[in-house]
């Protein structure tokens, strides 16, 4: 059996254990209480957590730090235990070692604030990568003492077990990322259309209400709101909420599934937990017709023909 073989296997079991469903959701609950007792600095720390601020995905980011930090580590205690290191080497391991827990630390943070949001097979695989990394984390914590009592021995091999702990997890954050796409945008427009396009009549939109629509295959959302229209993504960038469904919020489109809420001249997100911007069409309106085209990348804000400008 091929190695591959062998991951596939062990990751298909993970998805098909349901008996993981009962306490992944006593977890959620958990955050979601932690998160509710922080009264209205809930949603800013849910934002900084997800990664709002910084148009990414925090989590990913936050995850180098443990695997470069016990990386080295591995690689500094090998020196010490074959006696190619130098008189600082064993401190240099434990100090490496404390960066990763306290790097571990915030990447759980902002992981479990990520995970919340996932379904079925992915909240599963999701609960499993968490308890590994908590096991990784433990042994590493162990290790770090044992360094400060000059256990050398056992330090090295709590941080050894917990560096394959560490390996297996990452396959599976791999898998949540690759294979179950979270933290990945949702919302790509596709390429088309490249020029403007007739997709309804202007008479047939609502004010003030999301109108979905379909564009060469693509779904997209008009937005008629003080004469204008405007037009984005018909798909979250978060989870694929639909968009169409959603409805205003100060000017701002928000999403059904999980309340992301986006910038309608922009589609830069105002609120989380989608990090990446909602993909934003121009428009024009041409004998009635309500035209759209993808914008290209250098166009901003959205370019939009009004009801009276039209009629000039």
């Amino acid at each position: 059996m091929s190695v591959r073989t062998l991951f596939q296997r062990a990751v298909g079991a993970v998805e098909r254990w349901q008996v993981l469903d009962a306490p992944s959701y006593q977890v959620e609950h958990g955050v979601s209480l932690t998160f509710l007792l922080a009264g209205r600095y809930a949603r800013p720390l849910q934002d900084l957590l997800h990664g709002v601020w910084l148009g990414h995905p925090l989590h990913p980011f936050l995850v180098a730090l443990p695997i470069g930090s016990w990386s080295a580590a591995a690689l500094l205690d090998g020196l010490d235990t074959t006696g190619r290191g130098g008189p600082g080497t064993a401190q240099a391991a434990r100090t490496v070692v404390g960066f990763g827990i306290a790097g571990a630390v915030a990447s759980a943070a902002t992981g479990m604030t990520d995970w919340q949001h996932a379904h079925d097979e992915a909240r599963r695989v999701g609960l499993v990568h968490a308890a590994l990394n908590s096991t990784a984390l433990a042994l590493y914590a162990w290790s770090f003492a044992d360094r400060g009592r000059g256990r050398a021995a056992r330090a090295r091999v709590t941080a050894a077990a917990g560096y394959a702990v560490v390996l297996a997890s990452g396959y599976l954050g791999g898998v949540l990322s690759y294979r179950h796409r979270l933290g990945v945008d949702h919302s790509a427009a596709g390429r088309s259309p490249r020029t403007f396009t007739p997709v309804t009549r202007l008479a047939d939109l609502p004010d003030g209400e999301p109108f979905g629509v379909d564009v060469d295959g693509v779904p997209v959302v008009l937005v008629r709101t003080d004469g204008g229209v405007r037009a984005v993504s018909g798909r979250c960038p978060h989870l694929g909420g639909p968009m169409a469904e959603g409805w205003l919020h100060r000017d701002e489109l928000v999403c059904p599934w999980h309340g992301s809420r986006f910038d309608l001249d922009t589609g830069e997100p105002a609120q989380g937990p989608s990090t990446a911007p909602l993909p934003c069409y121009d428009t024009r309106i041409t004998d009635g017709a309500v035209e759209v085209r993808r914008r290209a990348t250098w166009r901003s804000p959205t370019a939009i023909t009004t009801a009276e400008e039209a009629s000039r």
